[in-house]
């Protein structure tokens, strides 16, 4: 059985389980809040006339709030942004992910849980902002637009304290193009909030704005910080130290202030003190190239912390920027600054070290005036660690710098970092640093290196994208993921480890199958990631450059997924396996290539025996996804979305094939529907003459084909059952014909208990937190637990009976 991820838009009326000692495989996964630790180690997813019947049915139901699914994995291993710490209680902390994940925790990164996505979503630009109010927040959320292209920031606000964030406010500026949002923390009324161009201000809690500051930098606006002093508001911008001291009446940027070379901008602000004592300390970017482009934009993140330019400190009253690099080495690049609100003396730097390719924060007690290093990762001097270290399964240039920084504004002790993998937490100074991604008890002591192939369990901070799920025994479980590449569990799923040298060298793994008599796992891995996803349908981002072409190939183990060793090299990625049930030994690859990819037959009893290619399908152009063999010899195959060259042009190159027994040619049995972006195809173990397949498909631009369709005469003719945007997979219960999940892109896990009507009804699954489940599977030796993996929102398991 088998299934792949998928989108979600509007929608339109058109007219035996492949198990193999693997998963059964369904279609959509839910996260529960991740488990609260008491202590610390440390320090303790046509046809009939369904279009908008079908969203009638498309309901919430009550019945999923019985069940919650657990947050499982290694814990972290992809991008975190934006922490904030709340100035009421220190223990609790936001931050986001650019896989939309919002975290959340209460004990200071002990345990944290996932937002669910209707109440809020995160990006690379995520803002959570408190106010003198507790109950009162402020946050930017982000959402995929209709169209599938962009996502679409705007704002959201809560009055019971991050419960939910649905209170009336308005987002100001260009539809969708939220930007940056600072609030007055001394009340609840005083928002700053910018577009890419603009600056918005509200003195009543968001319910009206009004332009400020309009930029005609070529890179847009990029907002910094702001400080708040009464009547008085300084903003740190990319125009310059933009001043109000009217109560947000007039702004302008005061340009009496110099020391600031002309070349540079300001990324990053901060102020604390009041009045006379005010201190302000800003990182500054280099404006441009050597060829005079724009290197700061509106969205410039940590990322792009080589342009850093400098540090500077300026004292309210003086009219000149000092430099404030005491005690930064050659090769430190910061993009960060953050202060308490009342102690001008103590703040904090991050950024990266370049040669180290380490993550670093600073800290000044005296006002920016000197500067110490904090976060020691040599031999992880002061850090308790998780997988991720000095000589650890990652080193520290997995993480590499910072993407966010936050002190909390009314305890200087108090700090969170995160990076391109990682959140770690000080909550003395600085003296020391906790990782706040794996359980506390299954940390590592701080001032020893990193051990390799450690066993950890998530903390809740779950950013990976996994695409599928092996169980092998009673115990051992294998995770295809991307990025960290894989992770194995021989406790039954409970704690994992990420073996860095368990030979898998490319980024993804896509698949695994089980060899039904020798035991060996074979895998489908790929240099590229997240591939059929967008924008990953592109040739120019599938098929490589010439000088550096993508790779993928199929590796093998023979101990249950610890080692691997490299199979058959297919100068290509590969995302999908196939054995055929009556010779097992013959094996199916899709292998991704616009001019040479395509499904190639591959002999396991000829090592070495050079792949043999299938012709290619009608209309496809080498974007081959799900292949199954049936049992009478017939092979069924779905070619996912083209785009040519380097364009958003979909091509006619998707859809779903039939290769009948001894045929030279494929069948073409594709709705009109499937033509553009087809995800996964599942045939229903159900169905002796497996006959009956679920496709699922997503929508694009103005195209609204998305949604399930099932046919039950092997694509001769199909029905849609479901038309959610995106479609990316389903699974149906091994131990009830009439149950299936459905997962999709953006609108989470759907479940439907009549499967088997023509108009079958699909309810949210309400405990399932995470907007894109990628597949569903039911343990086979624990028929009452399901998992879920994800396009970033990691893996999740529950008890589904």
């Amino acid at each position: 059985m088998t299934n792949h991820a998928g989108f979600t838009i509007d929608f339109r009326t058109t007219a035996g389980p492949l198990v193999l000692g693997i998963a059964l495989l369904a279609g959509g996964c839910a996260e529960e809040a991740a488990i609260h630790e008491a202590t610390r180690a440390s320090s303790d997813r046509l046809a009939a006339g369904t279009s908008r019947a079908n969203e009638d049915l498309e309901k919430h139901g009550s019945w999923s709030a019985r069940r919650r699914w657990q947050s499982r994995g290694v814990g972290g291993g992809g991008a975190l942004y934006s922490p904030s710490i709340n100035p009421h209680d220190g223990r609790e902390i936001f931050m986001a992910s650019d896989m939309k994940g919002v975290y959340r925790t209460r004990d200071f990164g002990r345990s944290w849980t996932t937002l669910h996505f209707h109440k809020l979503q995160g990006g690379v630009l995520s803002q959570f902002r408190f106010t003198a109010d507790p109950d009162v927040l402020y946050g930017v959320s982000y959402t995929l637009s209709t169209n599938g292209i962009q996502d679409v920031a705007t704002l959201a606000k809560s009055t019971d304290g991050g419960a939910t964030w649905d209170a009336e406010i308005t987002t100001p500026g260009r539809p969708g193009d939220g930007h940056y949002l600072f609030v007055d923390r001394q009340g609840t009324r005083r928002l700053l909030f910018s577009d890419s161009t603009e600056l918005y201000f509200s003195r009543d809690g968001g319910r009206t704005f009004r332009s400020v500051h309009a930029t005609t930098w070529p890179g847009g606006l990029l907002v910094g910080g702001v400080y708040w002093d009464g009547r008085d508001i300084y903003v740190g911008t990319s125009d310059g130290l933009l001043v109000s001291h009217d109560n947000g009446g007039t702004f302008a940027v005061d340009t009496s202030i110099g020391g600031m070379p002309a070349g540079e901008k300001i990324v990053s602000f901060a102020g604390s003190g009041h009045g006379k004592r005010t201190t302000f300390l800003a990182v500054t970017f280099s404006a441009t190239d050597g060829e005079g482009n724009a290197l700061i934009s509106a969205d410039t993140t940590g990322g792009e912390l080589d342009a850093y330019a400098g540090l500077y400190r300026l004292k309210l009253g003086e009219r000149r920027w000092k430099a404030a690099t005491s005690g930064l080495g050659p090769a430190d690049k910061l993009a960060f600054v953050a202060m308490p609100d009342d102690n001008a003396r103590v703040a904090y730097v991050a950024g990266g070290d370049r040669e180290k390719l380490s993550p670093i924060v600073l800290r000044t007690v005296n006002g920016g005036e000197t500067w110490q290093h904090v976060f020691r990762t040599d031999h992880n001097a002061n850090i308790d660690t998780g997988w991720s270290g000095f000589e650890g399964d990652m080193d520290w240039e997995f993480g590499e710098y910072a993407l966010g920084l936050s002190v909390s504004p009314t305890d200087p002790d108090r700090v969170a970092l995160t990076d391109l993998g990682f959140v770690h937490v000080s909550e003395d100074g600085g003296r020391t640093f906790q990782q706040a991604y794996v359980k506390p008890a299954d940390e590592n002591p701080r001032g020893a290196d990193t051990p390799k192939s450690g066993v950890y369990r998530t903390s809740g901070v779950e950013q990976t994208s996994g695409w599928w799920l092996t169980f092998y025994d009673e115990d051992t479980m294998f995770a295809s993921l991307t990025d960290i590449r894989s992770a194995l569990s021989e406790d039954g799923g409970e704690s994992w480890s990420r073996d860095g040298a368990n030979g898998l060298s490319l980024n993804t793994t896509y698949h695994v199958v089980r060899h039904p008599y020798t035991g060996a796992l074979y895998a489908a891995t790929g240099s590229v990631h997240d591939i059929y996803q967008s924008p990953y349908l592109r040739d120019a981002r599938l098929d490589g450059t010439p000088s550096r072409p993508s790779r993928g190939g199929i590796m093998v183990s023979a101990d249950k997924g610890a080692t691997w060793s490299l199979f058959a090299d297919l100068g290509r990625p590969v995302v999908w396996l196939a054995l055929d049930p009556n010779d097992p030994d013959q094996l199916y690859a899709s292998a991704v290539n616009s001019l040479t990819g395509g499904i190639y037959r591959l002999d396991l009893s000829a090592p070495g025996a050079a792949p043999a290619a299938l012709p290619a399908p009608p209309r496809t152009q080498g974007h081959p996804y799900n292949v199954h063999v049936l049992k009478d010899g017939s092979i069924v195959a779905t070619y996912s979305g083209h785009q040519p060259g380097n364009t958003r042009t979909f091509t006619d190159r998707s859809g779903v094939f039939l290769l009948q027994p001894g045929a030279s040619a494929w069948e073409d049995r594709s709705s009109p529907e499937m033509h553009y972006w087809t995800k996964d195809i599942v045939i229903d173990p159900n169905d002796r003459t497996e006959s009956t397949w679920y496709t699922a498909v997503f929508s694009h631009d103005e195209r609204f084909y998305g949604g399930l369709y099932r046919t039950r005469d092997r694509g001769a003719t199909w029905q849609r059952i479901s038309d959610r945007y995106r479609v990316e997979s389903c699974a149906i219960d091994p131990k009830n014909a009439h149950r299936m999940y459905m997962t999709t892109e953006r609108d989470g896990l759907w479940l439907t208990e009549n499967l088997d009507d023509e108009a079958p009804t699909f309810v949210l699954d309400e405990g399932y937190p995470f907007h894109h489940p990628v597949r569903v599977f039911w343990n086979p030796r624990r028929s009452k637990e399901a998992w879920t993996v994800s396009f970033g929102g990691g893996m999740r398991s529950t008890f589904d009976r």
